[in-house]
């Protein structure tokens, strides 16, 4: 298959999904994907399970209509660390779920002070994996290290991915992600960490990440367009672009060049061209803009109230290929980085196109 077919077929997946058994999955949550995990060609990747989908996974192979798509597919098995329980009762993975094929993901922090209807973005339903309890409010150091130390140890886990919902304070939640992070490589020293935070009040928080162990951030903004981002992010927009830069630029300077990274949704009505434009000034920076199609998903503003579609595809392979042709001229892959959504690379096709 041809990388033209490859990343066609990659964004026709995440957008229609598959119809398969998926023992690993995500439901709910910050967004932007409610996928099963997989691994195709040897590569983790998170697709939406779908019923409806013309694409069948048949004998580990990718059929469309009964064809055989010459690809390689077998759904993530499920880990063993799902199995155990902390000593007060809760179930590991209340507080980390494995994504893709080896990486550890969890929301140290399952509330945002941006979920009030007003404020929230659009795209998310960060409580709502709360509400349901399949997750816990809050995890403490002692609970992830416990975890992680058992997911690296039972299932070959390789990579730990910590977010948080916003918290009111100066650190907007930076302050327990380097908690968290800093117990975590005490009990798994080899483990790579990627944590994700808004731009912190105060940069030093930066600094605090990096000497509490992670190698990776992610500063999520999802779209460089202000119209964009007030209407589908009011909360978020609130911190202005330029907040947004200068922790970009701070963070390359403490992480380092392409281990700071960005999302960017296709979708959400930004123009194309200047999409890939803003992307080109993130690379320009070091950062890696991480181009993900908006995905409806339940439990969303987006979904139960606005009724947005999923972008069409031809508009997700095009930027997504005019991104990675920036990214591969850059020098800049999303393996290069030592843990985070972009090394994992499950929920984008951007690897295809030497991104």
């Amino acid at each position: 298959m041809s990388p033209t077919d490859q990343l066609s077929t990659r964004v026709s997946l995440a957008l229609l999904g598959v119809r398969s058994d998926a023992p690993v999955r995500r439901a709910g949550g910050a967004g932007p994907s409610d996928d099963g995990h997989f691994v195709i060609g040897g590569a983790g990747a998170a697709i939406p399970l779908n019923p409806d989908s013309p694409y069948v996974v048949t004998q580990g192979r990718l059929t469309l209509d009964g064809a055989d798509l010459g690809m390689d597919v077998e759904p993530v098995t499920r880990p063993r660390f799902y199995d155990l329980v902390t000593s007060d009762g809760t179930p590991y993975d209340k507080i980390a779920k494995l994504h893709g094929k080896d990486v550890l993901a969890t929301t140290v922090v399952q509330t945002c002070v941006r979920y009030d209807e007003s404020e929230r973005c659009r795209f998310c339903s960060i409580e709502s994996s709360l509400r349901s309890g399949t997750t816990i409010a809050v995890k403490t150091p002692a609970m992830l290290a416990e975890v992680a130390r058992a997911a690296h140890e039972l299932d070959g886990v390789s990579q730990m991915v910590m977010t948080t919902g916003t918290s009111n304070g100066w650190d907007r939640g930076a302050k327990h992600l380097a908690r968290c992070v800093r117990a975590v490589k005490k009990a798994v020293p080899g483990l790579q960490v990627q944590v994700q935070c808004e731009p912190p009040a105060d940069l030093r928080a930066i600094t605090d990440l990096y000497e509490a162990g992670a190698r990776s951030i992610g500063i999520h903004v999802e779209s460089m367009d202000d119209d964009v981002r007030r209407r589908w992010m009011p909360g978020k927009a609130t911190v202005s672009l330029d907040e947004y830069r200068a922790a970009w630029r701070e963070a390359v300077r403490v992480f380092g060049r392409n281990q700071v990274s960005t999302y960017l949704l296709v979708g959400l009505g930004e123009d194309p061209d200047e999409m890939v434009e803003a992307a080109g000034e993130l690379i320009e920076m070091g950062v890696y803009p991480f181009v993900v199609p908006f995905r409806p998903l339940a439990g969303t503003l987006a979904t139960d109230v606005d009724g947005v579609p999923a972008p069409h595809r031809a508009l997700v392979a095009d930027i997504t290929r005019r991104v990675g042709a920036l990214l591969g001229a850059a020098g800049m892959r999303g393996a290069d980085q030592k843990a985070g959504c972009a090394a994992c690379g499950a929920c984008s096709a951007l690897s295809q196109v030497g991104g």
